[in-house]
């Protein structure tokens, strides 16, 4: 069946979401350029703890997530496309495991189990029902939040129970749980679902030159680069450490 030009513009040009995900992207590598400098001792932070640092990744993490809630309905308003659902859950899911299969063998005791692909991974899937559903994404999505900070809704008990099964460490370097942050997904997929994408393509201005070029590719590539860029700053580092110190 021949897809609606409606379709195939949303799809494919979105200016301002390619160059939110190119924004998240660049704000990553440099949160993980800054986490191997102090990692080799080349910096002196406290990223894990700090509280600069945990809004900073928090910010990375909602602009991807959001990115993910608005991509779902731009994609999948006109019908479920279970082919392309298919399709993005085999890759995102190699991602997510060639990810787990590294840090256990760099970080064999702190090793990533359920990071931010492996959150986009599952969120993808779970937020297809609410395609077409703004109002009910939008209360659940505020009822996560309250739900969360009082306790109601957790992960942790499912990550105990697997801990022994799955040798799951005590501490990860990069863990994303459900909740709270399924409800910016929904926030997302609220957002697209009242046609707000289109209207802020139309009257957000395009960032222009060589900025707004390198966030549009950057966001067009955002898995590739996720994949490929902690690997070169990690091994670059590591070998500028070797050699000066």
């Amino acid at each position: 069946m021949e897809k609606t030009p409606q379709i195939q513009i949303v799809t494919c040009r979105i200016f301002w979401l390619d160059q939110l995900r190119g924004i998240a992207i660049l704000l990553m590598i440099l949160f993980h350029l800054s986490y191997d400098l102090n990692y080799f001792h080349f910096i002196s932070i406290d990223i894990v703890r700090g509280d600069f640092w945990i809004a900073f990744r928090a910010l990375i993490v909602t602009l991807f997530l959001f990115a993910v809630g608005v991509s779902l309905v731009l994609v999948h308003r006109e019908g479920i496309r279970w082919n392309s659902v298919w399709r993005r859950a085999a890759v995102l899911g190699a991602a997510a495991g060639a990810v787990s299969l590294a840090t256990w063998w760099i970080f064999p005791r702190y090793w990533v189990y359920f990071g931010i692909l492996h959150l986009i991974w599952v969120v993808s899937l779970l937020g297809l029902p609410f395609i077409g559903h703004p109002r009910i994404a939008l209360s659940t999505g505020v009822f996560i939040l309250p739900g969360t900070a009082l306790g109601w809704l957790k992960t942790e008990s499912i990550f105990q129970w697997l801990e022994t099964p799955l040798n799951l460490p005590r501490y990860t370097v990069d863990l994303a749980p459900l909740f709270p942050w399924f409800a910016v997904v929904l926030f997302g997929v609220y957002f697209a679902s009242l046609g707000w994408a289109e209207k802020l393509e139309s009257s957000l201005p395009r960032m222009q030159g060589n900025t707004g070029k390198l966030l549009t590719l950057a966001g067009r590539h955002s898995l590739s680069i996720y994949l490929l860029h902690q690997p070169i700053l990690f091994g670059g580092i590591w070998v500028f450490s070797f050699l000066t110190k």
